[in-house]
């Protein structure tokens, strides 16, 4: 029977020294008063800020956001590899750090870069992880096998991964991950860095997984790939959950579906309420210093009219650009910023 997955108020906050912390990238900074003279202030990280979701049975869940909104932490948490600072999580009806050891069977973890082991050939890593989960020594040999084969692997069976390509480490790791045939699978980050061919590989073979029952648990700022495999999304910035539900829902959510991006200076109060009064605009948002984004039913349409009320507002023009009703796009209307920024 497939599984769920739960989180509850999940909070983490890390602990670093002040140089540490600048690289922390979009995570939350505040600092905490130094407990004695003379020692460092510390600097607290705030990764995850209070995050409950639901991932239901058999379903392929993505995790949608930029690099450090929470969602490798998430990953971390459920997969006994980060302890929370509060909150709890499930996997099924097992509370992940109240019983971790009865958990880590029932999942595999493909983390964000490959920790294969350089010593072993790609064939006895397969085995090695198989042993690990005391599959009978048949059993593992068959395993590893068809996983070799099934990710075109096989001719470098008896290599060890310092000869592979990155794109085959990666298909090594989702390998492995799914050696001893886990109920949930979590993988972080899968297609960073793949060529096309690869991604569409990868893809294919986590369909295939999903089709036997099992529940698939995705991080990426991809969209194309979160609306290609996942059954639901959750958009996350700053350690929160900021949207959740299909990709088709979320897209149908945003004001006007396109988004025009303009960019011109000088930008005014007045110019803003013209291009808002244009015919098909539902909304128009300031954006950095000198833009605004116009979320409108149409794209290129709408061009010709938008740039002729900034020309005649005297605005000097330096860019337009059009997007497509688009997971991306949501982003933008909630945050005000780009998945990749």
């Amino acid at each position: 029977m497939p599984l769920s997955i739960r989180t509850e108020d999940l909070r983490k906050v890390f602990t670093s020294a002040p140089p540490a912390a600048t690289m922390a990238g979009a995570f939350s900074l505040s600092r905490a008063p130094a407990r004695a003279k003379g020692k460092k202030e510390k600097v607290e990280i705030i990764a995850l800020a209070g995050l409950s979701l639901e991932v239901r049975p058999g379903e392929i869940f993505g995790l949608l956001g930029p690099n450090g909104a929470g969602k490798s932490t998430t990953v971390g948490i459920l997969t006994t590899r980060i302890r929370p600072t509060a909150g709890r999580a499930w996997i099924g009806d097992r509370d992940v750090w109240e019983r971790p050891v009865a958990v880590k069977p029932m999942i595999g973890v493909v983390p964000q870069r490959p920790n294969l082991d350089f010593s072993l050939t790609v064939r006895e890593i397969l085995t090695f992880h198989g042993a690990y989960f005391r599959l009978p020594a048949a059993e593992r040999s068959r395993r590893a096998r068809e996983l070799l084969a099934r990710f075109q692997l096989t001719e470098r069976a008896d290599q060890l991964p310092r000869v592979l390509s990155g794109g085959m480490m990666q298909r090594l790791s989702i390998a492995r991950a799914m050696m001893h045939d886990p109920e949930v699978l979590f993988l972080d980050e899968p297609s960073a860095g793949l060529d096309p061919q690869t991604r569409l590989l990868l893809w294919e073979i986590v369909r295939e997984y999903n089709a036997r029952g099992r529940t698939i648990v995705l991080t990426t700022h991809n969209m194309e790939e979160a609306d290609e495999l996942c059954r639901r999304v959750a958009i996350v910035d700053h350690g929160r959950i900021i949207a959740l539900g299909t990709p088709a829902d979320l897209k149908g959510s945003i004001p006007g579906g396109f988004v025009i991006r303009m960019q011109f200076h000088p930008r005014s109060p007045a110019l803003l309420e013209r291009l808002a009064r244009l015919p098909g605009v539902t909304e128009v948002r300031s954006v950095g210093e000198n833009g605004a984004d116009l979320y409108a039913d149409r794209g290129g349409p709408l061009v010709p009219p938008a740039v002729a009320a900034a020309t005649q507002a005297g605005a000097d023009i330096s860019d337009v650009h059009i997007s497509e009703p688009s997971l991306e796009n949501l982003f933008l209307h909630h945050t005000g910023r780009s998945l990749r920024d």
